[in-house]
């Protein structure tokens, strides 16, 4: 039967064996950043910075696959920082997909005809089915790059070239230091490439109400606190402005808060759409964590990462598919004292979260 996996756990940003730089770090595929800060009605100016500079990312029109395995490509935007590719308006469990790693892995995700006819080796997808229909091939760009006259480059470049051409819409992100903004524009200057900012939505919640949560106590206490799973039902209906007060006369939700809670006069979220980057990630989450350095009446915020249902990986190279949602998802909930709770969420066809 289908399921759907949630992992929760608790740290806390100072211990040495947190994971939480680590999982953001691989779950390369972001297109939703949220976070909550209950009690705050403005954002602070590095906040404020930080939201408008999570961009930008690139779309690329009928991108040749071709073009992502050149040398001038991977010597430039490989090999000198971390590269993210994915194919845009294609359908995981219908279509051909791709996506590039930061690590220079490129995923290709294939149907079965086109996989014969590109003649790569690869392996079958874990989702298949008794029918394999589609199938997922790896290739190392950084391996490549080193001998450019081998047997094995020079397969892959007849495959995409005259094999099996094949073209792309693609989204694309460099993050890098001390290179030009405009390098990816000028590479691609043949083709139609659109740069991007994420879209930035922010909003004043009014006496919302929020559950009590206790940070030692992930899986909460009757009358004393929230669990894990309840928060994040809760999240789910906040970022969907549903209403949460279960009125006898409201025919389209009927969820409302957990118990216990507590109304707070007003509560700030804002919401990054686009293509993101988990370094940008990182240093929003790592300015979070900064946020209670001086006293606040928020006991937490919390801060949701959803990644792309059409990616053929979630984190790391764990391949993903689409199933009935295509959910991969994490959630922090930072507390005041530096402890954290993780929640990492994926759906049918994925591996447990990392």
């Amino acid at each position: 039967a289908p399921r759907h996996l949630l992992v929760c756990e608790k740290s806390n940003f100072s211990h040495d064996k947190s994971r939480h730089r680590h999982l953001v770090e691989t779950h390369y595929h972001n297109y939703r950043v949220s976070f909550l800060i209950p009690e705050c009605g403005m954002l602070s100016k590095e906040l404020k910075n930080l939201v408008a500079d999570t961009g930008p990312y690139y779309f690329v029109k009928n991108l040749p696959l071709h073009e992502l395995i050149t040398h001038e490509f991977i010597h430039t935007f490989v090999k000198k920082g971390s590269c993210y590719a994915l194919t845009y308006n294609t359908n995981i469990d219908e279509d051909n997909t791709v996506a590039l790693l930061p690590n220079g892995k490129l995923i290709l995700s294939l149907d079965k005809d086109t996989y014969e006819e590109t003649g790569l080796q690869g392996h079958p997808s874990q989702y298949s089915g008794r029918k394999i229909m589609k199938f997922i091939v790896s290739i190392d760009l950084v391996d490549l790059s080193f001998n450019l006259n081998s047997k094995k480059y020079e397969r892959i470049c007849w495959s995409f070239k005259e094999k099996k051409p094949m073209k792309f819409d693609f989204l694309l992100a460099w993050h890098h230091t001390g290179a030009e903004e405009s390098a990816m524009l000028s590479f691609f200057s043949k083709y139609q490439i659109q740069e991007h900012q994420p879209k930035v939505s922010m909003s004043t919640l009014s006496d919302l109400q929020c559950p009590v949560l206790q940070s030692g106590e992930l899986r909460g206490e009757p009358e004393t606190s929230c669990s894990a799973l309840e928060l994040l039902d809760w999240l789910g209906g906040v970022f969907c402005n549903a209403d949460l007060n279960n009125e006898p006369d409201n025919f389209i939700s009927n969820f409302c808060c957990p118990q216990p809670s507590t109304v707070v006069a007003q509560a700030h979220l804002c919401t990054i759409t686009g293509f993101i980057l988990p370094e940008k990630i990182s240093v929003l989450l790592e300015q979070l964590c900064h946020y209670f350095d001086e006293p606040k009446l928020a006991p937490w915020v919390t801060l949701s990462v959803q990644g792309f249902a059409d990616s053929p990986v979630s984190w790391r190279e764990n391949e993903h598919g689409f199933w009935k949602g295509g959910e991969h998802l994490y959630n922090f909930v930072i507390f005041n004292n530096q402890d954290y709770w993780l929640q990492m969420a994926v759906g049918a066809n994925d591996n447990c979260p990392p």
